[in-house]
C-alpha cells in the first residue's frame, strides 16, 4: 500500500510540475491573461488559468488510485469528490474564459455542493439529510475564501501544501484511507504548481485554480466529516483563511461597502502594503495556518485541560494574524525611528 501510495503522490506532483510546458503556451494562444487593477499585487500582465494543469494532475491521480486499487473499499468518496472539484474546476474555467456572473456563480457553487452532499448521504451510512445545507454552504463558501485569498503568488499553492498534508495525516489517525490519499495528492499538485508560480516566468491559478483549490478543500472536508472524522482535524488548518475571509467581509459591509467589487483590504493583502514580499507573507499565512492544524490535532483527542489550552492557542494564532499588519507597521516604524536615531 505504501508503495501504491507514493506511486499516486508522485503521479499528482510529476503532472502539475511537467503540465504547464503545454498549458501555458495553449492559455497565452486562448488569451486567458490577467490584467493588473487596483485589487491586484502584481504589476505587469500575467499568464492566468494555470490551475488547469493542477485540475488534471489532482482528477488523474485520485483515479489512479481507483483503478490500481489502492482505494477499494471507499472507492464511492473518492468518486463523490472527483466529481464535486471536476465540477467546481469546469465552473471557474468558464470564468476564466468569459466570465460569468455573481448569481450565477454563486448558484452552480451551491449546486455543487448540494448535489455531492446528496450524493454523501445516501452512500454513508447513518448520515442525515440535514447535512445538505450544510455541505452547500460549506462547498460555496470555501471556494470563494480560496478565490478571494488568491492574490499573491505563493499563497494558494502552499495553502494546497499545508491543508492537503495535515488532511492526509487525518487520514492516517483515522484510518479512512481514502482521506488519506486525497489529502496527499491534494498537497503533491499544488506543490508541483509552486514553481511555476514563484518562478522568473511565473504563472497564476486564475479561478480555475482558485476554485480547484477551494472545492478540494471543502469537498474532503464534507466528505469526512459525514464519514465521521473529528470536526478539528478538517476544520483548524483552514482557520486562517476563514478568518480573513469573514472578518474582511464583515468590515465591508459595515462600511457598507460594495461586496462585489474588488478591493486590497485583506489581511494578507495589508500586509504586502507593509513592505514584506510576496513569498513573506505566504509563508507567514502557510506557517500560522500550519500552527493553528497542530493546534487543532491537539485539541481532538486530548484531555480536557490539554484540548482547551491547545484551542486558546489557535484562537491567539488567529488573533496574531489578524492583527499582523498593524505589528508590523509598528515594528517597521520603530525601526525607522532608531536608523534615524543612529544616523544623527
Amino acid at each position: 500500500m505504501t508503495a501504491q501510495l507514493v506511486i499516486v503522490g508522485l503521479l499528482a506532483l510529476g503532472l502539475s510540475l511537467a503540465l504547464p510546458v503545454v498549458v501555458k503556451p495553449l492559455l497565452k494562444r486562448w488569451g486567458v491573461v490577467d490584467i493588473p487593477n487596483h485589487r491586484s499585487s502584481h504589476s505587469t500582465v500575467v499568464v492566468r488559468g494555470m490551475g488547469m494543469a493542477v485540475a488534471v494532475a489532482i482528477l488523474v491521480a485520485l483515479a489512479a488510485s481507483l483503478a490500481i486499487g489502492l482505494v477499494a473499499v471507499d472507492r464511492s468518496l473518492i468518486l463523490v469528490v472527483i466529481g464535486m472539484v471536476g465540477a467546481a474546476a469546469t465552473l471557474g474555467w468558464i470564468e476564466d474564459l468569459r466570465g460569468l456572473s455573481v448569481r450565477v456563480r454563486a448558484g452552480a457553487q451551491l449546486m455543487i455542493g448540494v448535489v455531492g452532499t446528496i450524493v454523501l448521504a445516501t452512500t454513508i451510512e447513518d448520515s442525515s439529510y440535514w447535512w445538505i445545507p450544510v455541505g452547500a454552504v460549506a462547498v460555496a463558501t470555501y471556494i470563494n475564501a480560496a478565490n478571494f485569498m488568491d492574490g499573491i503568488n505563493g499563497i494558494s499553492g502552499m495553502h494546497g501544501v499545508v491543508v492537503g498534508l495535515f488532511y492526509s495525516w487525518a487520514g492516517v489517525l483515522s484510518d479512512q484511507l481514502w482521506l488519506t490519499v486525497a489529502g496527499l495528492v491534494v498537497a503533491a499538485a499544488f506543490a508541483g504548481f509552486l514553481p511555476w508560480n514563484l518562478g522568473r516566468g511565473f504563472v497564476f491559478l486564475g479561478d480555475v485554480g482558485s476554485y480547484l483549490l477551494g472545492a478540494s478543500i471543502a469537498a474532503i472536508a464534507v466528505t469526512g466529516l459525514l464519514a465521521g472524522v473529528y470536526l478539528e482535524y478538517l476544520l483548524s488548518p483552514v482557520l486562517i483563511y476563514l478568518a480573513d475571509t469573514f472578518t474582511t467581509f464583515l468590515r465591508r459591509a459595515r462600511r457598507g461597502e460594495r461586496l462585489a467589487v474588488a478591493h486590497r483590504q485583506h489581511v494578507y493583502q495589508r500586509l504586502t502594503d507593509t513592505g514584506l514580499n510576496h513569498v513573506q507573507v505566504a509563508v507567514l499565512v502557510s506557517v500560522l495556518s500550519a500552527l493553528t492544524g497542530a493546534a487543532g490535532f491537539v485539541a481532538a483527542t486530548a484531555p480536557a485541560p490539554l484540548a482547551v489550552s491547545a484551542s486558546l492557542f489557535a484562537a491567539a494564532v488567529v488573533a496574531l494574524y489578524l492583527y499582523s499588519p498593524r505589528i508590523v507597521r509598528a515594528i517597521t516604524r520603530r525601526r525607522t525611528a532608531v536608523d534615524a536615531g543612529s544616523g544623527e
